[in-house]
């Protein structure tokens, strides 16, 4: 399964991006997906998730209230809105498809991710 995460780039600090992950088959419509973002020397560490009909959605304590996940199912897209910005979230952002219709924070939780899209937040 091929996932097209797009909407990477450079923005300064107190801005806003919004990350796209495109998935061509009904895998992702019928899984739940979430995003995970690396920094260099750094674990692939969990950004949001949300269930297969988006009705359940989770972040991490550093994103909260930054950050927003959504889904349009009928597009086979999930979304990252990404918002206040601050050079701490400079990373590379994955999607991922999880194992089911609900997901943990967990990378084991996934089985499909993209190739990644660079987010680099200027001071």
């Amino acid at each position: 399964v091929q996932l097209q995460a797009s909407g990477g780039g450079l923005v300064q600090a107190g801005g806003s991006l919004r990350l796209s992950c495109a998935c061509p088959k009904r895998t992702c419509t019928n899984n739940a997906m979430g995003w995970f973002r690396r920094t260099p020397g750094k674990e692939r560490e969990f950004v949001a998730r949300i269930s297969r009909s988006g009705d359940s959605t989770a972040y991490a304590d550093t994103v909260k209230g930054r950050f927003t996940i959504s889904r349009d199912n009928a597009k086979n897209t999930v979304y990252l809105q990404m918002n206040t910005l601050k050079p701490e979230d400079t990373a590379v952002y994955y999607c991922a498809v999880a194992r089911g219709v609900y997901s943990s924070d967990s990378v084991t939780s996934y089985q499909y991710w993209g190739q990644g899209t660079l987010v680099t937040v200027s001071s």
